[in-house]
């Protein structure tokens, strides 16, 4: 999984103003790349975040906006963006492949944004996946750099304006709410909890210091200051924390617990009065498909059963002479696949995943031609966030070098991460899976920045995460058939969210028979499995992007063998696939036939 950035990227339109700087007379398409360019530095200059997550520091003190009106003008700015570019391109005279399928994806960023303007409350504000209340600290300890004193004296001024940009998104949250566009009742204790879990610690009260404390300290620390520099900078981050960011999440845990008092316990979108639409609109963007709800269910079930037929095999390999359920439990309360739930197990978990990766590296030549230049780490979930965030996300790295990108492993509770299950793990949100796609895409200089830093395609960057975790088996691991078990569990997984997706928001099932199926057709425990629900029902759609990509790609890859015969080379293939960045499916169908055609 990816992270909020690059989740909230991929839905939004782009926050480029109408008058972009008229391109260069010449060449078409060095012109068409300067328009892109200077589009592209104006969204940077309209959002403080994005520009911090790629390593650019204008306005580094300053939050989004995330008021309906920017919102609002950021859509018209990107309608009036395109036009502009229609006028003044003619994509016949594109005589670059790359520059003819920019243009083509700048076209479709704007259907992408037209298409989910009318939706653009439903998306719920404040959830226990990537909500406001963890992302704001989340962006200052993990994004935010501090390197001179400047960067200080703009993390502080971060810290004094986190109140009013939380009180927007709160009021925004609230309006929706008022209009029944808003999270089921459960949802609020994972944000309430984060809420108190923010401000608690010292220097708000009693006890450890708070994350945001903690990490400001770290930070200023590291600058190596004489203490008359670094004493003003600590009192006054101290103050913000204090007068601005503790009344602030009060204010909102107020207005939160308010609306959980009015919410429901319907799960579904297909209960907001516009839930169906809402939910076609997710499908499409999500897949890059013109996939139905049925669809999708239907090649679930479909896929649930292939997967579960290959597990029995393997069951039968280890001597297991008991029924696929009674195998799931065995898998699911053998000590041997656990490492104890203490710091010392879970720094043990961080390392094993390290491991796996370094030889994975080993053997990445001979599958792989393009590689990422950026390092990647592997790290434990923080503290203030390990009880509400999934079970293991990647965050990119910075563009020029100074942040690492980073596998992040939820540590919480270690009983939902079995070792069987550590490779297929690492390789999906690591290497190769969603480092090398990333990290890669940052670094392909030669394609503008809005391809190269954009959200992107769930389905292609999911879909690439979960190729990876079969792809590995090509490349000689899950010699453990107990870890073989481990690949098909994930991938079972990724099937299973097909079925329940769409049946919590189109079929209408309660949160507790979603949770049901989990637990009838995959190992794993019901506190998982309500995790793993829980998710689906604040992300409605996203979910099943990862089998759909996973299988166009594989299936991308079976057609261009069979055309190529003894001329298929897995890494030009690989290349093919990467070397454009984040694709719609349809486009990556075209690229890699055109590959296996030439």
């Amino acid at each position: 999984m990816i992270s909020r950035r690059t989740l909230l990227a991929s839905g939004s339109a782009l926050a480029v103003s109408a008058c972009v700087t008229a391109p260069p007379e010449g060449d078409q398409n060095a012109a068409l790349n300067s328009f892109f360019e200077a589009a592209y530095e104006q969204e940077l200059d309209r959002s403080p975040e994005l520009a911090t997550s790629v390593g650019d520091k204008r306005n580094y003190g300053r939050w989004d906006d995330e008021s309906a009106a920017f919102e609002a003008q950021s859509l018209q700015a990107l309608r009036n963006s395109v036009r502009t570019m229609r006028a003044r391109f003619n994509p016949d005279a594109l005589t670059d492949p790359q520059v003819r399928l920019s243009y083509n994806l700048y076209e479709a960023r704007l259907a992408r944004a037209e298409a989910s303007a009318p939706f653009r409350d439903h998306a719920y504000r404040f959830n226990q996946m990537f909500g406001a209340q963890s992302a704001f600290p989340a962006f200052l300890i993990n994004q935010h750099q501090v390197t001179s004193v400047s960067d200080a004296e703009a993390y502080v001024e971060r810290l004094q304006r986190l109140g009013a940009a939380l009180d927007v998104i709160v009021d925004r949250s609230d309006e929706a709410s008022r209009r029944g566009l808003m999270p089921p009742r459960f949802v609020y204790d994972y944000v309430l909890s984060d809420c108190r879990n923010v401000i608690a610690g010292a220097p708000f009260g009693e006890g450890p210091d708070s994350p945001i404390w903690a990490d400001v300290q770290t930070k200023i620390a590291a600058l190596n200051l004489a203490p008359s520099q670094s004493a003003p900078l600590l009192a006054a981050a101290r103050a913000a924390l204090i007068e601005g960011v503790a009344p602030a999440y009060r204010r909102a845990a107020t207005v939160l617990s308010a609306q959980q008092a009015r919410a429901g316990t319907d799960d579904g979108v297909w209960r907001f009065a516009d839930g169906e639409a809402y939910y076609a609109e997710r499908l499409a963007t999500q897949t890059t498909t013109s996939m139905t709800a049925d669809d999708i269910h239907n090649l679930g079930l479909s896929e649930v059963a292939r997967i579960q037929g290959e597990m029995v095999s393997i069951m039968r390999t280890v001597g297991f002479s008991g029924s696929l359920p009674e195998f799931f439990r065995f898998m699911e309360t053998d000590p041997q696949f656990y490492l104890p739930n203490t710091p010392e197990g879970k720094a043990e978990y961080i390392a094993r995943a390290t491991a796996t990766l370094d030889a994975m590296k080993a053997r990445v030549p001979a599958f792989f031609n393009l590689v990422p230049r950026a390092p990647m780490e592997v790290r434990a979930v923080e503290a203030f966030r390990e009880q509400s965030a999934g079970l293991a996300f990647y965050s990119r790295p910075s563009a020029d070098g100074s942040r690492p990108g980073v596998y992040y492993a939820n540590t919480y509770d270690m009983g939902a991460l079995p070792l069987y299950q550590m490779e297929a793990l690492a390789f999906h949100e690591g290497i190769p899976g969603h480092h090398f796609q990333i990290a890669l895409q940052q670094e392909l200089g030669a394609l503008p920045r809005f391809r190269r830093f954009g959200g992107g395609y769930t389905a292609y960057v999911e879909g690439w995460g979960l190729y990876c975790e079969a792809l590995a088996k090509d490349m000689g691991f899950y010699q453990d058939p107990y870890s073989d078990f481990g690949r098909l569990t994930l991938e079972l997984r990724r099937a299973i969210r097909l079925v329940v997706d769409s049946g919590l928001h189109a079929k209408r099932w309660p949160r507790q028979q979603a949770i049901q199926y989990i637990l009838d057709n995959q190992p794993g425990n019901e506190s998982q499995a309500q995790k793993d629900i829980d998710r689906y029902i604040v992300m409605p759609g996203q979910a099943t992007a990862y089998k759909v990509g996973m299988l166009e790609i594989l299936r991308l890859r079976t057609a261009a063998q069979t055309s190529m015969g003894g001329r298929f080379d897995i890494r030009g293939f690989h290349d093919t696939v990467l070397q454009n960045g984040s694709l719609p499916l349809d486009i990556l169908g075209e690229r890699v036939r055109a590959w296996a055609a030439t």
